[in-house]
């Protein structure tokens, strides 16, 4: 199985009219290219190229004899320019919105030769940049599955974002107050209060649920860069696919929510299928239950693995 880190130097046009020299990196998992169906994988807004394998942040989905297994298919997935997974990062972020990164995978798999694939999944975040890759090229997929996403973002999420913008500009521990408060939006009042139950740790004098989050705020610090995520968190707050551009994808597309997510509602997201159902005829709808919220995409694995085990 390939792992290893490739590049492509590509000079690009944002949408703002800045010139870039991206060097775009990527991984290979599975078949080699060309000897089998590709599957590009787009990894959401603290994830990474690496989806398979020992370390994969997917690798309950995408490896030997799993759903998507890398004995039958090639997986292909880009990082996200400035994710700094490559190390490569963004000081002017704001100079790229999604459609920008849409451009960039699209001129990276031109790159490769790579026509067209047999299907794009997508959770989240990278569920909103392959809406707006199929948007500017209608033919380029098979299938295609958005996992916990939409075509756009709405009022809510966009709010959120917002929120992690003002805690990412704060100088005292930003990145941490920021993650603190993404797991709040990622999870449910439900899920947080069934695991922990108001439960004390006396070491540490502090609930234990404020202890998980301290955690992860102190974690994702140790492995992402301020200036990455901010990029992410601008992205995310502007996922706006051209609606007049839906209809014409061509791919099969298999639409999955969550009941409980907070960031992409899945009443929203039964809004769009309902909208596109009136105009295309190869489109359906899933819904995952969970008490976990937005994060169930990454949790649910035996209800996703069986959503998907039936698409592919």
């Amino acid at each position: 199985m390939k792992t290893e880190l490739n590049y492509i130097n590509l000079s690009y046009q944002t949408n703002s009219n800045k010139e870039y020299n991206i060097p775009l990196s990527y991984e290979l998992f599975g078949k080699d290219l060309f000897t089998a169906p590709i599957i590009l994988i787009n990894h959401a807004l603290t994830g990474n190229s690496n989806v398979s394998g020992e370390k994969g942040w997917w690798k309950q989905l995408i490896g030997e004899n799993q759903v998507i297994d890398t004995q039958k298919y090639t997986v292909l997935c880009f990082n996200i320019p400035g994710n700094g997974y490559d190390h490569f990062l963004i000081e002017n972020y704001e100079d790229f919105i999604p459609s920008d990164i849409a451009g960039i995978f699209l001129k990276g798999l031109e790159a490769l030769h790579i026509k067209n694939v047999y299907a794009i999944i997508g959770g989240s975040l990278g569920g909103g940049i392959a809406w707006e890759m199929l948007a500017k090229q209608p033919e380029l997929a098979e299938i295609f599955i958005p996992i916990a996403c939409d075509h756009r973002t709405h009022d809510w999420l966009h709010a959120q974002c917002l929120v992690q913008k003002f805690l990412l500009n704060d100088k005292d521990e930003p990145l941490q107050k920021a993650r603190i408060h993404a797991m709040l939006c990622y999870r449910t009042p439900q899920s947080l209060n069934g695991r922990f139950q108001n439960k004390y740790n006396q070491e540490k004098e502090r609930l234990e649920s404020e202890d998980w989050l301290i955690y992860h705020g102190n974690a994702l610090n140790e492995r992402f860069s301020l200036k990455a995520y901010k990029l992410m968190n601008h992205l995310l707050m502007n996922i706006n696919t051209d609606e007049s551009a839906l209809e014409k994808i061509q791919a099969r597309m298999h639409m999955i929510s969550v009941d409980t997510d907070l960031f992409f509602p899945a009443s929203e997201i039964r809004m769009c299928f309902e909208n596109l159902k009136r105009k295309k005829k190869n489109i359906s709808y899933h819904e995952i239950q969970s008490v976990h919220g937005h994060d169930a995409f990454l949790m649910e694995y035996q209800q996703l693995n069986n959503i998907i085990k039936n698409i592919l």
